[in-house]
């Protein structure tokens, strides 16, 4: 989460700072005004924005600029150095823009300042239903707004709560390191000043394409202009004898992590079935707690497809040394009330078992409604469907990425992202979606960042030590960057993300 509030560091800008000891592409850490700023220099052109990113606290300062624009080290956010307006998930808050006056070689932070840009939508719908309040549906509705549109926009969730932090139900919140009032996304009343209609407990039972209305669990019946289709995923359940015991957890809603939450502090030994992300992520919070933690998994090395062989051997080592046991290339034949039993008969006492064996994309009622499907909803490079009008974003969206081809990814970034994408394409925008996938992964003092998308088929290298956590695995087909993962090297995984956005050659720096 956002780092402690730290003495500034830095020149004071108020009492003037000369020009020329910032160099064109430059940025520096600073204050004025008793808040930490960052100046960056592009041309002959001073910025002076707020220096930590209103996601989780980042130090901008760290980051990487790439034209009038700065990317968060920690978890790519972007901010228009111009405007201080956040221009890219997961960041969903602007940072200050400040007033500068140039006397000569020198200039002066004399204020804040608001140089946000007025948006006249390029085409409005006469409303807008969003079916999904997860990460892409409550990012598309604020986008909208954003984007200067002011006619209806209805958010349909079916969760009791309006959008929140997901990746942290598994991290920092079950570990029980971030308090829940850090959760929500936003608190109801920015939804009610941005006049946007978020209904809760409610899904969509129908979609009528031709009449362009939906029918709500309620029974009545709401018309659009536009549609997003953002209803995400569901994780896959256990085919096995007794997968519904009480004490057998899945983990995808803030009540599931609450339910995991209160098993845990009178449980004792847990088993996690699942060595995926969400399942390691899930042995590490309940490690942090003091259980017994083992974890089965299918593959001979947990997260291997992904990463690789020698940074999951990491992952794995990491796990280890603090008390996980693994059960690798082994799969639950069936729970019981006090233990878990494999296929080869190893029997693993415990008092909670959680299971992260992956998700599958919520496609029912796309396809009810004639929109096409092939592992997901299938969108163009607009995130529109086969249905004029009808888009989709997020984990159920597979869209045709201009590096990996016709991909979907259920990643928390990409799914905002495209919700911010979908919602200016809805106004007239035609933007392609073309943005690299991003996530991060936390494991203990390992914190993983992974950019791009790449495939078992790719050859590794490695980069510096990864013993030492510091290194990035390099993933090529051919010469050709496809992704690259990396501990403590957070620049270099922003410039593997420009490389791969620009489909240049990425040169270590």
């Amino acid at each position: 989460m956002a780092e402690e509030p730290s003495e500034l560091e830095g020149p004071d800008f108020e009492k003037g700072y000369e020009i020329e000891k910032v160099a064109d592409g430059e940025m520096l850490l600073g204050h004025a005004f008793g808040e930490p700023v960052l100046l960056a220099r592009r041309g002959d052109e001073l910025f002076v924005i707020g220096a930590t990113c209103t996601h989780y606290g980042g130090p901008l300062a760290k980051g990487l600029m790439v034209d009038c624009t700065v990317r968060c080290p920690w978890h790519h956010a972007r901010f228009d150095l111009r405007t201080g307006e956040a221009i890219a998930a997961p960041a969903l808050s602007d940072v200050a823009c400040y007033n500068i006056e140039k006397c000569g070689e020198r200039f002066f932070v004399t204020g804040k300042i608001d140089r946000k840009r007025e948006r006249k939508p390029k085409s409005s719908p006469a409303s807008v239903v969003i079916i999904g309040a997860g990460a892409a549906g409550g990012a598309a509705a604020e986008m909208l707004r954003r984007q200067g549109y002011n006619g209806p926009v209805t958010l349909i969730g079916s969760d009791e709560f309006l959008p929140y932090d997901r990746p942290n139900l598994s991290k920092d919140y079950l570990a029980g390191s971030a308090p829940e009032e850090w959760i929500p996304l936003r608190p109801p009343e920015f939804y009610r000043e941005q006049k946007i209609d978020a209904l809760t407990k409610t899904s969509v039972t129908a979609i009528d394409p031709k009449a362009k209305q939906v029918t709500l669990s309620s029974g009545r019946s709401l018309g659009y202009g536009a549609l997003l289709l953002a209803t995400g995923a569901e994780p896959v359940r256990l085919k096995i004898p007794s997968n519904d015991l009480p004490h057998v957890c899945y983990l995808r809603t803030l009540d599931d992590s609450r339910r995991i939450i209160e098993k845990a502090k009178k449980a004792k030994r847990a088993v996690v079935i699942g060595a995926s992300f969400i399942g390691l992520e899930v042995a590490w919070s309940l490690r942090e707690r003091k259980l017994e933690v083992a974890v089965v998994g299918k593959g001979s090395l947990p997260l291997e497809k992904v990463l690789g062989r020698e940074m999951s051997d990491l992952v794995r080592e990491t796990h280890e040394l603090h008390g996980v046991k693994f059960h690798l290339s082994r799969t639950p034949e069936a729970i019981h009330d006090r233990y878990v039993q494999l296929d080869d008969g190893t029997k693993l006492d415990c008092d909670l078992v959680v299971v992260g064996i992956g998700v599958r994309p919520n496609t029912q009622l796309a396809e009810q409604a004639g929109i096409a499907t092939d592992n997901g909803v299938l969108v163009n490079e607009f995130l529109e469907t086969n249905v004029p009008g009808i888009f989709a974003a997020g984990d159920i969206a597979r869209w045709p990425d201009p590096r990996a081809g016709r991909i979907r990814v259920e990643h928390w970034v990409v799914a905002q992202r495209q919700g911010q994408t979908a919602a200016r394409n809805i106004l007239g925008a035609r933007e392609p979606f073309v943005v690299p996938p991003f996530f991060w992964s936390n494991h203990f003092d390992l914190h993983i960042h992974y950019v791009g998308h790449g495939s078992r088929e790719d050859h590794t290298r490695i980069a510096g030590d990864l013993k030492a956590k510091d290194a990035s695995v390099i993933f090529q087909s051919g010469d050709k960057l496809t992704a690259l993962a990396s501990i403590g090297r957070d620049h270099e995984n922003l410039e593997a993300e420009v490389a791969l956005e620009r489909g240049e050659e990425f040169q270590l720096s």
